[in-house]
């Protein structure tokens, strides 16, 4: 289906969203080619650079690729796009809401979280341990104001990771607080019960310099798992 000429300001970023929109809700689907870039400049009324470019932005997403013969054939992306897709199918008409973005994200926020604190518990410093407890300590005193706390919860968490050592957490822990990972206003009940689980947040600091990473783990987990929406989801395909 043709869609017409598309404004002129930032072209191949048009270009390049329309693309994606039609691969990621299945209008292209995997293994077939990308329409031609003569064909696709004359659809749109830009020129070939424009298209050029809007194409190998879908290859830097890992959306298409360039087959031996020369042609671009569309990638199945649920196995080879990464995390830095998530904004994009967001934004997109087709592919995961974003409510089902959200639970994923807050899912994936309670196992990296889990386990950076399980590490945390192993491989901190006994500096790090102290920190952490006084930032838990100091996190009981904040409050009652949700957004203090948030702020203050964030700042902690920040120590767990940066003690866990692992670096791909860490920017996993960034991707999230930036909005690389999309995220909607997850229901205040959830948000809530977590932040106010000052009891939970001193434990769990004491179990990290106690290094009871089994402890950790399961209690950082049951924490985290309170601002996971509970609506079922399909399984991805």
């Amino acid at each position: 289906m043709t869609q017409g000429p598309i404004r002129r300001e930032a072209v191949s970023d048009q270009l390049f969203a329309v693309l994606r929109d039609r691969i990621l809700g299945g209008e292209l689907p995997p293994g077939s080619p990308l329409t031609a870039e003569r064909d696709l400049a004359a659809e749109f009324g830009v020129n070939r650079h424009a298209v050029r470019e809007a194409v190998k932005r879908l290859q830097q997403a890992r959306l298409v690729e360039v087959s031996h013969g020369g042609r671009t054939l569309v990638l199945n992306w649920r196995r080879s796009a990464g995390l830095d897709l998530a904004l994009g199918i967001a934004a997109s008409d087709g592919g995961p809401s974003v409510e089902d973005l959200t639970r994923d994200a807050m899912e994936m926020r309670a196992c990296v979280g889990a386990d950076a604190a399980r590490l945390c518990a192993i491989r901190c410093s006994e500096a790090a341990a102290a920190q952490i407890v006084e930032a838990a300590d100091r996190y009981a005193r904040t409050g009652p104001d949700l957004t203090e706390l948030a702020e203050a919860d964030i700042a902690w968490w920040r120590l767990i990771v940066e003690g866990s050592g692992n670096l791909a957490y860490l920017l996993s822990f960034n991707s999230l607080l930036d909005g690389t990972l999309p995220v909607a206003e997850v229901p205040d009940d959830l948000r809530t019960a977590e932040l106010l689980d000052v009891e939970a947040h001193q434990r769990l600091a004491s179990h990290i310099a106690a290094r009871e990473a089994g402890a950790v783990e399961q209690l950082a987990r049951a924490l985290l798992s309170l601002s996971v929406p509970s609506a079922p989801r399909k399984a991805v395909r």
